[in-house]
């Protein structure tokens, strides 16, 4: 294996690397590792996420970390790990890989290659190599952080990243504006040490119809990641599941497996503050006092010739979701969690957020949307109602306008064969500085028989 990371006296070589970890040798090795066969492992499907480690010792415990493990733990020691071996840790170590091209969620490193690197930047894109089997590079990412999509009536955060050259201290704050729909949103009195970046964001309401907004982005001091952000407000609601019959039938449906969808449930962030460090010196001005006789008298003074020392607050936020799926309380004939196919189920989702941020920096789940297995989990889906709102949310069905009782229920379909009925729901829009917080959750009934079987038709005098 080629050198990975620089330790000063023998470097690292990119191309080395590069051809190592593309060899038919190497991926080999990895296909029998995994248990996945050589030809499927190429066939385009799958990708390599390489993530080079560092093994080190620091307060007198040995240590093997990744560049954003150590990067987190940086802002957990309060910046102690990089004053003891920045070189290591801020330089060698995130730098030994970065992507070309935006790729796995993970955008394309354009940052200098030979500086000592910020947390924040190692944290979002460096330390990481990826191998693909396919010669074209990956398509651009809507999620690359040109552009965010919110939905309608949330309250939403926006970031970017502000990177300091030069130091900015309490002397002299940086000011980030922030301009969408006409508001303007101004985040003052930001202090960053030289060399380093931090996240400013804004916390706002989306409108109430979709649209796609450009927020527009400016700083007095530092350098932003981006400028301009586009904003794409959707709507949610309007696809619920149509009006069930009892003629419907199963027709060609068949069972699918639940789709994997993006989950995020925890996120970190930090801000930097500063106090000023007092260093007082004595400046001399040595005076001669008298004529031939006189004396030398120091005719000096104190000077502070201090400096700000700077360190961070860092918060973080974690989702917790469950959900309970049970029969509907109309339901005549229901057991526990077993019923009959063609009566209607109620649900219960909980969303529960833990931090000790200030509510500045992270809003509540608010928004969550059921998906039905008679419909592969697409095509219709249930927005949910908040019920409970706060850290510790809830959400329930809204109300069914095909119910003869108006009953908060979705009815599973009479046909749908014995067995679970799997109901599944996607909570989402906990923002956080340092993105979205999303779950997913699931929950069962039994279906045996159907309500055909409650009801008959007799003959009376």
């Amino acid at each position: 294996m080629p050198r990975i990371i620089d330790n000063g006296g023998s470097l690292a070589n990119s191309a080395s690397i590069k051809a190592y970890f593309c060899s038919e040798y190497v991926v080999k090795g990895i296909a029998e590792s995994t248990g996945i066969s050589y030809t499927n492992l190429i066939n385009g499907k799958y990708k390599l996420l390489l993530e080079p480690i560092a093994f080190f010792t620091f307060n007198g415990q040995k240590w093997a970390m990744t560049a954003t493990e150590a990067a987190k733990y940086d802002n957990q020691v309060g910046g102690k790990l990089r004053a003891k071996m920045v070189s290591l840790s801020h330089q060698n170590l995130p730098l030994s890989m970065f992507l070309e091209y935006a790729d796995l969620g993970f955008p394309a490193y354009k940052g200098s290659t030979t500086k000592r690197c910020s947390n924040d930047t190692i944290i979002s894109s460096l330390g990481l190599g990826v191998v693909r089997f396919t010669n074209a590079p990956p398509p651009p990412s809507d999620q690359s952080g040109s552009g965010y999509e919110y939905r309608v009536n949330t309250d939403v955060i926006t970031p970017v990243s502000l990177s300091a050259s030069n130091e900015i201290n309490p002397k002299g704050t940086a000011s980030v504006t922030f301009k969408i729909n006409r508001s303007t949103y101004r985040v003052n009195n930001i202090v960053i040490p030289e060399g380093e970046s931090q996240l400013v964001w804004v916390k706002w309401r989306t409108p109430s119809t979709p649209q796609t907004l450009t927020v527009t982005v400016n700083t007095t001091k530092g350098s932003l990641s981006q400028n301009s952000i586009q904003a794409k407000i959707v709507d949610l609601s309007g696809k619920d599941p149509p009006d069930p019959k009892a003629t419907d039938t199963r027709g060609s449906w068949s069972a699918v497996s639940i789709p994997s969808r993006a989950v995020k449930t925890s996120a970190s962030w930090s801000v930097w503050w500063a106090k000023w460090h007092a260093n007082w010196v004595w400046i001399e001005n040595w005076k001669w006092v008298g004529s031939k006789k006189g004396h030398w008298v120091d005719k000096g003074k104190w000077k502070d010739e201090g400096w700000y020392d700077f360190a961070r607050n860092n918060y973080s936020a974690s989702l917790s979701a469950n959900m309970s799926l049970l029969p509907d309380d109309k339901v005549p004939t229901a057991s526990g969690n077993r019923m009959k196919s063609g009566y209607g189920v109620k649900i219960t989702a909980s969303a529960s957020v833990s931090t000790s941020a200030p509510v500045s920096n992270y809003t509540t789940a608010q928004t969550a949307v059921s998906y039905f297995p008679e419909f592969k989990y697409q095509t219709y889906w249930r927005l949910l109602e908040l019920s409970a709102s706060g850290r510790n949310a809830r959400f329930q069905f809204r109300n069914n306008k095909y119910s003869t009782y108006n009953r908060r229920s979705h009815f599973v379909p009479i046909w749908f064969p014995d067995g679970a009925y799997t109901v599944n729901t996607y909570i989402m829009d906990v923002w956080t500085p340092a993105g979205m917080l999303s779950a997913n959750t699931s929950s069962s009934v039994q279906i045996s028989g159907s309500l055909y079987a409650d009801w008959h038709i007799g003959i009376t005098d």
